[in-house]
């Protein structure tokens, strides 16, 4: 694994709590508060972008916490991740390219 596969794991996690938010049949907390709210379909899309946002700006600054871009509970250092070898999964700056490319770079 390398540092543009891991940021794409994060990707698709943060779609998929997305997508298990939004929809009320998912028996997740966030889909249960959006369901007891009664919301009808019009304003959903709406809310969909919320936490689409929400997500993005969470998983983006995780990611650039562990490479040491942004601070996480306010210490900011460079973290290791190593594989189940012992391979290093990503170099200093790795993750702050790829994580601004997967989230902002439209891809």
């Amino acid at each position: 694994m390398n540092a543009k596969e891991f940021v794409a794991c994060w990707k698709r996690e943060k779609e998929q709590l997305l997508e298990a938010f939004v929809d009320a049949s998912r028996e997740t907390l966030g889909s249960q508060k959006i369901a007891s709210l009664g919301i009808r379909a019009d304003p959903m899309p709406v809310i969909r972008e919320i936490i689409d946002g929400v997500l993005t700006d969470t998983f983006y600054t995780l990611l650039l916490g562990l490479d040491g871009a942004a601070s996480l509970g306010g210490i900011q250092q460079e973290y290791e991740i190593h594989d189940e070898s012992g391979n290093r999964i990503f170099e200093p700056g790795e993750l702050e390219s790829e994580a601004y490319e997967q989230f902002h770079g439209g891809s």
